[in-house]
């Protein structure tokens, strides 16, 4: 299990597809975005169009368990839209949410002969949240990457485009 986190627009998504491709021909990119309006759904439309016909395609709002990877590379694009959509349809509540996300990385963790390269954010080096939900939030994610890094073989901090391996090898 590899965990890519970093910035907004730092590079994470480009280098966990680069890693995916050079262990598989034919990876599987799952997107966990929920479509909220006509400009995201034209986002996941641009980014369903760079990927090539190597890719199989799965979009999965919540629960990744139900996927099987065995076998397979993949790339989950990503935490932070993800624990979105348990945030929204938990209203708010960060318990609820740690702990669905935690019980859905732990089976991730336990699927047999897998590669999976889990994309996030480090949401808390921004700007602190202006509101009390946005802060519980930053909260939810900080505490969830830090899961996941610790289940981790390899963790990858991405700054200005450049990958810098924390925790293992790439």
């Amino acid at each position: 299990m590899y965990l890519i986190t970093g910035g907004e627009r730092s590079g994470k998504s480009g280098f966990a597809e680069k890693i995916a491709k050079e262990k598989s021909d034919n990876p599987m990119y799952v997107a966990t975005a929920r479509q909220w309006d006509a400009d995201f759904k034209n986002r996941i439309d641009r980014h369903q169009k760079d990927r090539d016909e190597r890719w199989e395609n799965i979009e999965k709002e919540k629960f990744l368990s139900e996927i099987n990877f065995e076998n397979r590379v993949a790339v989950i694009d990503c935490v932070t839209l993800w624990l979105t959509n348990f945030f929204v349809d938990n209203k708010n509540d960060i318990d609820l949410c740690l702990e669905q996300a935690k019980k859905e990385i732990d089976a991730l963790a336990q699927q047999p002969n897998t590669t999976i390269i889990i994309v996030s954010n480090e949401i808390g080096m921004g700007l602190h949240a202006e509101t009390h939900i946005g802060r519980k939030f930053t909260e939810l994610q900080g505490w969830t990457n830090q899961y996941i890094a610790q289940k981790a073989d390899t963790v990858v901090f991405m700054v200005a485009g450049i990958p810098m391996v924390i925790k293992g090898e790439v």
